[in-house]
């Protein structure tokens, strides 16, 4: 483990962290609240080893600059931590003091809006090089999260060593569940690739990372990944009519709609084809790929081109009673 515990709590937050990873989960954000909760209990209930009502009250309470989904992150870590103990046959108290926190809808950007965005992301936004050198990244990542359906972590955690530019082949280790898979590049995607590696490999000789941070021996953080998505999709004209709040995920559930969309161009049966892109996708099963599919209107476009039916039919009356 990163850290040592050493409130009473201590033994069951090393259990849980042990079981969450053994279940496949890497468990370093949450290791790393779990640690600040440890230090809370050593500052305020150093006896305890189990979760009160009192020790969970006050660990909710507001914190400077905290927002609504901090909030729910801190106390919702508690309450897995409570369930664990209880797993055990041991009491515990399991917090509700759960804000109701902002979720950005759901937003699938189109083809079109996709290849702004990149076009955008050539704009200077900054005079600081540093920034200037991350928006560079970005570019990549986001072309990476479109064209192959990656996940935010799978994109900025990338190593060269697993990036085979002569095959067009990533190999994507450890992901969600702990489970490898490979993902084939595009081949239009391979000549940017390239050039973009040249680039990186002169300016930061030795270092493996793809998509280095600030530190050039840390990958470039999530925050930043966000940030540069963020400042780049408001200079979209979507962004002004949109009462939507998009994120650097939403490039993924792109990929997934146009998959679908073009096979439905060709005439392809997207019922066929689903496992293979559930098995892409690095999914459990092709109901989560589908899942993707039914979440937008969007996504039905090329379904409605085909129906040749529905104008035809004739809607129904319904009887009017006095």
């Amino acid at each position: 483990m990163t850290y040592t515990f050493e409130s009473g709590l201590a033994h069951h937050i090393e259990g849980l962290i042990q079981q969450k990873r053994a279940d496949g989960y890497a468990y370093h954000a949450e290791e790393k609240l779990l640690k600040r909760f440890d230090t809370f209990c050593v500052q305020n209930y150093p006896e305890l080893a189990t979760v009160t009502y009192a020790m969970a009250a006050k660990w909710s309470g507001a914190r400077p600059c905290e927002g609504d989904a901090y909030h729910n992150r801190r106390m919702s870590i508690v309450k897995v931590l409570s369930e664990y103990i209880l797993s055990l046959g041991q009491e515990a108290y399991i917090p509700n003091f759960f804000c109701k926190a902002y979720r950005p809808a759901l937003y699938i950007p189109s083809k079109d809006e996709v290849k702004e965005l990149l076009r955008k992301m050539d704009i200077r936004t900054s005079h600081n090089s540093e920034q200037l050198r991350l928006d560079r990244e970005c570019k990549i990542l986001f072309l990476l999260y479109f064209c192959c359906g990656l996940r935010l972590s799978e994109g900025r955690l990338l190593k060269w060593e697993y990036i085979d530019l002569e095959k067009g082949i990533l190999t994507i280790l450890g992901s969600k569940g702990s489970k490898d898979r490979l993902v084939y590049l595009p081949q239009d995607s391979l000549p940017v690739l390239k050039s973009y590696k040249e680039c990186q490999e002169k300016l930061f000789l030795g270092i493996d990372w793809a998509f280095p941070g600030k530190d050039p021996h840390k990958p470039v953080s999530c925050s930043g990944v966000e940030s540069s998505f963020n400042r780049h999709w408001a200079m979209l004209p979507a962004a002004g009519t949109l009462d939507k709040h998009p994120t650097p995920h939403c490039l993924r559930h792109a990929f997934v709609v146009e998959r679908f969309n073009e096979w439905m161009r060709q005439g392809i049966d997207t019922n066929t084809m689903l496992p293979y892109l559930s098995r892409y996708l690095g999914h459990k099963s092709p109901d989560e790929t589908y899942y993707y599919y039914h979440l937008v209107e969007k996504a039905f476009d090329t379904i409605r081109e085909k129906d040749t039916v529905s104008g035809k039919v004739i809607p129904e009356v319904v009887p009017y009673e006095e």
